[in-house]
């Protein structure tokens, strides 16, 4: 009991505070707002949006303006004739202006190209955003149901420790009035010291189940609420892998990040051989510019207004452009080879998750007769013991079958919710709605 309450203060010697979430929504809600790979994930997010606003400013005018202001100090002396119209001598005058120079491009491809990528690469952090959001939702599903587990093999084995003490004490009762054996009561004890050890390991799991929900929320869960009694596990829409698969090649949120990453390539392709053609600007420019006693002896001021169109056509880089160029279609090359490993691997994600979901309810269902068999199987042996057919081993190894029939049905039907999670994921469908909708499996015992 003192190692126990030992492991259970050290689980909660973390600096957050303690939040008493009931349900997995709960926790849920505050990994969204503590979860540190999410925030980072969003941040992400937000970087890639101004990606779009970047690109069209290529596209738009580029407008400078530019002003200058100079003290002069000029010293003037003329040879030979001194009747020169113009003042001779030290002249000291303030000169200053500005210039506003406007750059439209017209015709600039690479430009275009660069647009289009942007718009790629919006989108692509659009997919990457979903896929964070959906390996959040099974990241918490994952540990709180992990906690529940670990929390099921502390109760099973306080509830066996339970079951063997008795069990040892009516051995010890038998011995002393000489209806059984040492051998029995050796037996029970071997047993009582066996589930011990397990319950201080059980106890250590579930500290450590613990802060993996702490590392989510950055907070202490309270209490949660476990699968309700009334849970059944049960075949869900569409029953048919080919649905799953068609889902997936549509949504899947990896997919989509690659398919734009594949029109990144090509843009980046055409970007890279628009080096090769001109490019076409209209240039305009304003400046007004003044002095004080210039060389001429009297101040000046001067405007001049420009307007044009500046046609620039490249002729030798020194093989630089065509070196990008065929850098450009081999990295298009590595972007579609990317995206049908990416397609092949969620074909194969969506199949494995869709035998698992039907293995695990397959493996539940089995379960459940397996937990009734145990039941009736640790009847039969504690009847037995009474009459004096069975022995106190008997008990115990029946005891043994039925608590690990119990924790493994309650592993099985884990298994099948976070199966049936997985597959969701893998088609690009999972949601916040579908927590609800397993928090819904959730009640008090």
């Amino acid at each position: 009991m003192q190692v126990k309450k030992a492991l259970l203060a050290s689980a909660l010697l973390v600096s957050a505070p303690t939040v008493w979430a009931e349900d997995l929504l709960q926790i849920y809600q505050a990994a969204v707002k503590q979860d540190p790979v999410y925030a980072a994930a969003t941040a992400a997010h937000r970087a890639t949006q101004e990606k779009v606003p970047e690109g069209r400013a290529a596209l738009l005018p580029n407008v400078n303006l530019s002003a200058n202001t100079t003290w002069n100090e000029i010293d003037t002396q003329y040879r030979g004739s001194t009747s020169l119209p113009f003042p001779a001598g030290m002249r000291k005058y303030n000169s200053n202006g500005y210039t506003v120079m406007l750059d439209q491009p017209i015709v600039r491809m690479q430009n275009y190209a660069q647009y289009a990528q942007a718009k790629q690469q919006a989108a692509a952090g659009d997919a990457q955003l979903t896929d964070a959001q959906q390996n959040l939702v099974l990241r918490v599903a994952q540990a709180y149901f992990d906690y529940l587990l670990a929390q099921d093999g502390v109760n099973l084995a306080e509830a066996q420790k339970k079951a063997i003490a008795e069990q040892l004490e009516i051995a010890k009762k038998s011995f002393e009035v000489g209806t059984s054996t040492i051998t029995d009561t050796n037996e029970a004890q071997a047993r009582f010291d066996l589930i011990n050890a397990q319950e201080i390991a059980a106890q250590q799991d579930l500290a450590v189940k613990r802060q993996q929900l702490v590392s989510l929320t950055g907070q202490l869960p309270g209490e949660l609420l476990p699968l309700s009694a009334q849970f059944a596990a049960k075949s869900e829409e569409p029953a048919s892998v080919d649905a799953w698969l068609q889902d997936a090649m549509a949504g899947n949120p990896q997919l989509r990040a690659q398919q734009a990453n594949v029109e990144i390539a090509r843009q980046e392709v055409k970007k890279s051989q628009a080096g090769h053609l001109p490019t076409l600007d209209l240039v305009a420019s304003y400046s007004d510019n003044g002095a004080g006693n210039s060389t001429f002896g009297v101040g000046t001021d001067t405007t001049a207004k420009t307007v044009g169109l500046q046609l620039n056509i490249p002729l030798y880089a020194g093989g630089g452009i065509s070196a990008r160029a065929r850098e450009a279609v081999a990295g298009e090359d590595q972007a579609r080879a990317n995206l049908e490993g990416t397609r092949r691997q969620v074909e194969l994600n969506v199949k494995q998750s869709f035998l698992d979901t039907q293995s695990s309810l397959l493996r539940v269902k089995a379960l459940e007769q397996a937990l009734v068999s145990a039941q009736s199987a640790l009847d039969s042996n504690k009847l037995g013991f009474q009459v004096g057919v069975r022995t106190s081993a008997d008990v115990l190894n029946a005891q043994q079958q039925y608590y690990s029939a119990r924790h493994d049905l309650q592993a099985a039907r884990y298994q099948w919710i976070l199966a049936d999670l997985r597959l969701r994921a893998a088609a690009g469908k999972l949601g916040q709605a579908d927590l609800a909708r397993v928090n819904g499996y959730l009640g008090k015992s």
